[in-house]
């Protein structure tokens, strides 16, 4: 006999979010989301975002110590050169440097 349990709040809410998604697809919590920190931004200011982000990578670098963003950064562009080839930084450059030279 298959005995039968009452379900976690997180259990449940992960079960609430999967029909939502499959209801709506991906993207609707995408959407909501910008609703919403539009919201946020419109009510505290855009410069609450860069406060909480200040924060937060206060109390990542008090976490992991300063070495942490080295080694990320370090992921991060060997994730790109991966995904995109070793000359699309060079390209990226050309680009940024020619888009300047139209400023000036």
């Amino acid at each position: 006999m298959e005995e039968r349990r009452e379900m976690t709040v997180r259990e449940a809410g992960k079960k609430g979010g999967e029909t939502v998604k499959r209801k709506y697809g991906p993207g609707y919590y995408a959407e909501i989301g910008k609703k919403g920190g539009e919201a946020v931004a419109e009510e505290r200011g855009r410069e609450f975002y860069v406060e909480i982000g200040k924060k937060g990578g206060e109390a990542v670098m008090r976490l992991h110590g300063p070495e942490f963003y080295s080694e990320i950064g370090k992921k991060g562009g060997q994730s790109v050169k991966a995904k995109h080839g070793p000359d699309y930084y060079a390209r990226i450059g050309r680009k940024g440097g020619s888009a300047k030279k139209k400023q000036d």
